[in-house]
């Protein structure tokens, strides 16, 4: 009984250990995967859609800044 309670601790400590071992990202450094470059896809996709808006904003403005005010138009009952 007690061989097979030191095999299973044996074990278990392997199995404890080899985890962090095979976490480590040694022989991949500097490479993102699939998810990370999906993920800088998306926050881009949110700045286009973003900057969309806000470039025509910008062009109305400057439009409004050089053609300058038009005649507004008289009221009907007067």
């Amino acid at each position: 009984m007690n061989a097979l309670r030191y095999i299973a601790g044996v074990v278990a400590l392997w199995v404890a250990l080899s985890g962090t071992a095979l976490a480590s990202a040694e022989g991949e450094a500097g490479t993102m995967g699939i998810g990370a470059w999906l993920f800088i896809g998306f926050c881009a996709l949110i700045f286009v859609a973003q900057m969309v808006p806000a470039l025509m904003l910008l062009g109305g403005m400057v439009r409004g800044l050089f053609i300058g005010k038009e005649k507004a138009p008289s009221a009907p009952f007067n």
